[in-house]
């Protein structure tokens, strides 16, 4: 292999593992979130925002800085305000369903998003549904009315998960900000009702800031680092290897919280709660083999290269472009951006 060749290999390959890193530690918060109490959801939730944005802050002066804060139109201030609102009640819910034993119901919800955000860009940016997404959708909702048997009621932890993440990832999508740069702002937006929170909390004596000693100090302020990593990792990624691939180990996330939840946490799992995430599953089977089926598709389409003349050595003039471009994305298209779960 020549030098190139060997270098596009090495990138991939990182870019694979700081994938698998990221996903691999969104996965495993369920094991970081309960360690906070007797830190109540609203509290942890508060110091997650505070703490992020110095992380972030801290990170920011160190890169990229603050220049790009210029550019910010209102229109993208206002973007990134709503998402900051969402944001916030995709990590509380997720505090809270952790905290209370649901972290079953918590990975339903990251299960079924990739599918609601398929209705959501049909809803809100006219995109056609493809035949295999609509019998995707279909099993999908069977599986999750089987689970609201199952469960004796609506799975609303799950439901709220899925619904304020996939609008968050619309939202995101429009605003068109680099990852870090729109988390700072996000939590810069919530930092100020967040810190008031903290004040009050402190002040009533329902805060655990300073009266838990200080592992649970340390663990309070390190939920900055760990929201932040795991996004860093994914941008790394996203700039590395397809988008196609981070689509596919995004399952990694759930399915390490599901096991989390019924192998560590002993959380039940009767065979009709089973039934339902077998059907969710199923439809995301549906869901990947259509997805794989475009990309291939797209690729097929995209333009060849020029055969070589007659007569010509057939290699290629140094600096031409022969076909698209292929970035991250499916087929030559810009990898977008994702987002961060939990």
């Amino acid at each position: 292999m020549d030098a190139a060749t060997v270098g596009a290999v090495s990138r991939s390959r990182s870019g694979l593992l700081a994938a698998v890193g990221g996903y691999l530690l969104w996965g495993l918060f369920p094991l970081y979130w309960p360690l906070l109490e007797p830190a109540a959801p609203v509290e942890i939730l508060a110091h997650r925002i505070v703490w992020s944005l110095a992380f972030l802050l801290g990170l920011l002066a160190l890169t990229s800085g603050f220049a790009w804060l210029t550019t910010l139109g209102r229109r993208t201030v206002a973007l990134l305000a709503l998402a900051a609102a969402l944001v916030s009640v995709n990590w509380g819910v997720y505090i809270y369903g952790v905290n209370s034993d649901r972290v079953v119901e918590t990975s339903l919800g990251y299960f079924i998003n990739p599918l609601l955000t398929v209705v959501l860009a049909m809803v809100f940016l006219g995109e056609r549904l493809r035949r295999r997404q609509g019998v995707a959708l279909a099993v999908a909702a069977a599986g999750v009315l089987v689970l609201t048997v199952g469960y004796g009621r609506v799975p609303w932890i799950a439901l709220t998960l899925a619904l304020s993440f996939g609008l968050y990832g619309l939202v995101k999508n429009r605003a068109g900000v680099d990852g870090t740069q729109s988390l700072a702002v996000e939590t810069a937006i919530l930092a100020l009702p967040a810190a008031a929170s903290l004040v009050w909390l402190g002040g009533t004596g329902r805060g655990t800031f300073t009266s838990e000693g200080a592992g649970h100090l340390a663990l309070l302020l390190g939920a900055g680092v760990v929201t932040a990593l795991p996004l860093m990792l994914f941008g790394a990624a996203a700039v590395r290897i397809r988008l196609s691939t981070l689509g596919l180990l995004q399952y990694l996330t759930p399915t390490i919280q599901f096991l989390i939840g019924v192998l560590f946490y002993g959380e039940p799992m009767p065979l009709s709660r089973l039934a339902g995430f077998a059907l969710v599953w199923l439809a995301l089977l549906i869901f990947m083999l259509d997805a794989l089926g475009a990309s291939r598709t797209r690729v097929r389409a995209a333009p060849r290269p020029p055969r070589p003349e007659p007569g010509s050595t057939g290699r290629r003039a140094r600096g031409a472009v022969v076909g698209p471009a292929l970035s991250p994305g499916h087929g030559g298209e810009p990898a977008r951006e994702s987002v961060h779960q939990g």
